[in-house]
């Protein structure tokens, strides 16, 4: 086995969602759902889709609801069996069988820095991918599997890119490069968390997909908090990126396949409609419904 064969996922889920609310005033954000499954069930499925059944979720004060979802519901397994409705007992266990779970709290919401240093005692000395819950990856346009063949071969901390409009990258990490993309792979030399539009330095934003080596732990421990007062995973990684030696460089992967972004009210019905109209059970009539909605406005 290589020494970086990443065989876990983390996947922070402890955020409060005030953008949702009053919806996510008694349920996580993470468990909203896109049509027929929570946002966190098509997360855990992309883990597992590249291979990585360990999956730790640092969770915060009221996620319950989030652990129950992937836990077992003995009484409507039991209701489904005796009706014989079986389609709908096979999406129950979906969740149940998907992956082998567990949970952390994070205590204090000091920023995903924080929440990524409550997965090393999980983690060791072995290397990771990290997920955010907020995005979705299109199952159709793999970029994980990607990253971990990367980070296996090279042993480099990978993140994901994607080019944004340039007004848009205050909202995001931004990543300085150097030289070419090549094959969709560009050597990352340093990171500025948000950055005022007119001093980015590119616009290639951080999106919410990283395969990390264990030493990440040891930089973030030591990183003073920054922006927003909280210890920002950004910083860590632009140590790395600037102490090659100490942690491994950082490249990255330009993504152009469909991402959505959950964690905004407008991108998540954009993500709701997408994903809906390539379904076979409800497309072809929402198609037809977008059509005639489209001519009444």
């Amino acid at each position: 086995m290589s020494q970086f064969k990443v065989t876990k996922a983390v996947i922070p889920v402890a955020g409060l969602g005030t953008r949702f609310l009053p919806a996510t005033k008694a349920m996580p954000k993470e468990m909203l759902p896109l049509i027929d499954k929570p946002v966190i069930q098509y997360v855990v499925e992309e883990a597992v889709s590249a291979g990585l059944q360990d999956v730790l979720m640092v969770t915060g004060r009221n996620k319950n609801t989030l652990e129950n979802h992937f836990d077992r519901v003995a009484e409507l397994e039991a209701n489904l069996e005796r009706k014989g409705d079986h389609d709908r007992l096979a999406k129950v266990m979906a969740s149940t069988d998907l992956a082998n779970i567990h949970y952390v709290r994070q205590g204090d919401p000091r920023g995903l820095g924080h929440a990524v240093l409550k997965a090393k005692a999980h983690i060791a000395e072995h290397s990771f991918a990290l997920l955010l819950g907020d995005d979705v990856m299109d199952a159709r346009d793999p970029l994980l599997t990607k990253m971990l063949e990367l980070h296996e071969s090279t042993g480099e901390n990978v993140i994901a890119l994607m080019e944004v409009d340039p007004s848009q990258i205050h909202l995001y990490g931004c990543a300085v490069t150097q030289g070419e993309v090549v094959d969709g792979v560009v050597r990352v030399t340093s990171l500025v968390e948000k950055p005022k539009t007119e001093e980015a330095p590119s616009n290639l934003a951080i999106i919410g997909r990283y395969v990390l080596r264990p030493e990440i732990f040891d930089i973030l421990e030591e990183t003073a908090p920054g922006r927003g007062g909280e210890i920002q995973l950004t910083d860590a990684l632009m140590t790395a990126a600037q102490n090659p030696d100490r942690a491994g460089g950082v490249l990255g992967v330009v993504f152009k396949g469909r991402r959505y972004d959950t964690g905004d009210k407008l991108d998540f019905i954009k993500a709701t409609l997408r994903i809906a109209v390539d379904r076979e059970d409800i497309g072809q009539d929402l198609r037809q419904w977008l059509h005639e909605f489209n001519n009444e406005i």
